[in-house]
């Protein structure tokens, strides 16, 4: 399948790697020229996994975003959801009827990008689809070497529009046969791991991120009475999707550190190869880091102000983008993406379920 991978993020390099790996001709943009010119030079990246490190051949990298997205089935776009909005922009005039863009994950992107699109003026009819979680536990080690430590055994997926799910899930299947159907793009944001994950452990362990140069928020920094406020963070955001109508499975985060019981995203002892690999361990700027800027002000603030809309208590939800706005000095209720900022907190239910449904009408 022809498909196409934009943005230059960890998991961008993954996601072109282990496509092109896998046999399909995969076409790697990247805005950067100056950072990509080594990937360009050797139309290649150096792929690091279980079965040890190989250089794989792409079909084109380019900075010629056009020339990349042209003629893909489906185009991969791993990127942080405050960059969905100018990414959407710039696919604008290259997108055709048919091609399904994925966003893994999407902090509800697919209709942030759906409506980007529209506002560019492109009258292509793209189905936008957005994950729980990356498909890998990835790190770049270079500038075109990348390590892939897991990859996703389950990668619950929405659409948006819903009415677009079956081809997109056909498309989509090809490159990820681990994708699993979710009903709309609104439960792909809902089952979102990185506003659960990543808040209390960056809220908590403020002080260390701080102090030292690098710090490992998912080994020294997991501890009990951070994974407590974890899982009640996690329990409010169930409880949201219950009272949205959204069923089980809801891949309840705890899972993620379980050695038995459901098997998570990541598969078994996902948490453990992520720590044992010290990728994580890095520094961490809590005012311009993508867990800050991306699970907080997008994803956290999201789920409160769904909370809110849905008439569900979410205490901690709500304390933890408090303290994070506080620590940083913006109030993301305000300016975060929240129903209020993408225009739907007017909404009744069931002018929620025909957005959902079938998209905006013109």
């Amino acid at each position: 399948m022809e498909i196409a991978v934009v943005g230059g993020s960890n998991g961008g390099y993954a996601a072109a790697a282990d496509l092109a790996d896998a046999g399909h001709g995969v076409r790697f943009w990247r805005r950067d020229a100056a950072a990509f010119a080594p990937v360009v030079e050797t139309q290649s990246i150096d792929l690091l996994d279980a079965r040890g490190e190989r250089t794989v051949k792409l079909a084109l990298a380019s900075t010629d975003l056009g020339a990349v997205v042209r003629g893909a089935a489906l185009i991969v776009a791993p990127l942080p959801a405050f960059g969905q909005d100018a990414l959407a922009r710039a696919l604008a005039p290259h997108l055709a009827d048919g091609q399904v863009v994925f966003l893994p994950p999407g902090s509800f992107g697919t209709l942030v990008m759906d409506r980007a699109r529209r506002a560019a003026g492109s009258t292509a009819e793209v189905a936008f689809a957005e994950a729980g979680t990356l498909p890998y536990l990835t790190r770049k080690h270079g500038p075109r070497r990348v390590a892939i430590r897991v990859r996703a055994t389950r990668l619950p997926t929405g659409v948006h529009p819903a009415r677009l799910s079956d081809h997109a899930f056909a498309v989509l299947g090809r490159a990820y046969p681990a994708v699993e159907r979710l009903r709309d793009g609104l439960d792909g944001a809902l089952v979102n791991a990185g506003p659960i994950i990543h808040p209390p452990l960056i809220v908590m362990n403020a002080g260390p991120l701080a102090h030292f140069d690098r710090w490992d928020i998912h080994n020294e920094g997991t501890q009990p009475t951070i994974r407590r406020v974890t899982d009640a963070l996690d329990a409010e955001r169930v409880a949201v999707r219950a009272a949205l109508g959204y069923g089980a499975p809801h891949y309840p985060l705890a899972d993620h550190y379980r050695s038995d019981g459901e098997e998570w995203m990541y598969g078994r002892k996902g948490h453990e190869r992520l720590v044992d690999s010290a990728d994580w361990r890095e520094k961490i700027d809590l005012m311009t880091h993508r867990y800050m800027r991306e699970d907080v002000a997008c994803g956290l603030a999201l789920l409160v102000s769904l909370a809110e809309w849905a008439g569900v208590k979410a205490p901690v939800a709500t304390g933890l983008l408090a303290v994070a706005s506080a620590a940083v000095g913006e109030d993301f209720r305000r300016s975060g993406r929240t129903l209020e900022a993408l225009g739907l907190a007017g909404l009744d239910r069931a002018a929620m379920a025909r957005l959902l449904a079938e998209g905006d009408v013109a």
